[in-house]
């Protein structure tokens, strides 16, 4: 693990410069500054400071599961052709077929965010049909466009935001709107 990548990462999620993390950690900025070089190695309460300035814990920080996917793109799809019946089934989500959702169309106007969502039960689907979104995941964002789909479990605060506006279907099990 690369804990000065991380700590780094971590720093400019949170809008903080290095200056304004030390101030915070009560450290100077040339120790931040050479933590995230990995020129210097901090101790166990140096690190559990820094990491409660970031808003994390050293749990979360040393967790390495690895990430899911969240974005899936037409490289991911699976379609499945009938020629006894002459149609096609495209999975655009690996594995969805398993899954029980609840469709929603929904539009994103520009530079908004929709339904902000606190976390719960259940798995969460979309699939972009005009434009672009960020997907905001916990401290995590990704990005989604025209023709990509997204899935993820909300166990986290969750919620959209689209720069030039959207359409996208929405699904949601159980519906949470």
């Amino acid at each position: 693990m690369n804990i000065g990548l991380k700590l780094k990462e971590l720093r400019v999620l949170k809008g903080l410069t290095q200056e304004e993390l030390a101030d915070r950690a009560e450290l100077s900025k040339g120790f931040i500054s050479q933590l995230e070089r990995n020129l210097t190695s901090p101790s166990i309460t140096t690190l559990t400071d820094i990491l409660q300035c970031l808003g994390t814990s050293l749990g979360e920080f040393f967790n390495e599961t690895p990430e899911e996917q969240i974005v899936f793109g037409k490289a991911d799809y699976f379609e499945k052709y009938d020629l006894d019946l002459g149609n096609s089934i495209k999975w655009i989500i690996p594995n969805a077929q398993k899954n029980v959702m609840e469709p929603l169309l929904l539009k994103l106007e520009a530079n908004g965010a929709t339904y902000p969502d606190n976390p719960h039960e259940g798995e969460e689907f979309g699939y972009v049909l005009q434009g672009s979104v960020a997907i905001h995941l916990g401290s995590k964002t990704y990005r989604a466009k025209k023709g990509e789909s997204f899935y993820f479990t909300p166990d986290k605060k969750h919620y959209l935001t689209s720069k030039s506006g959207a359409v996208l279907i929405w699904v949601s099990s159980p519906p949470s709107f």
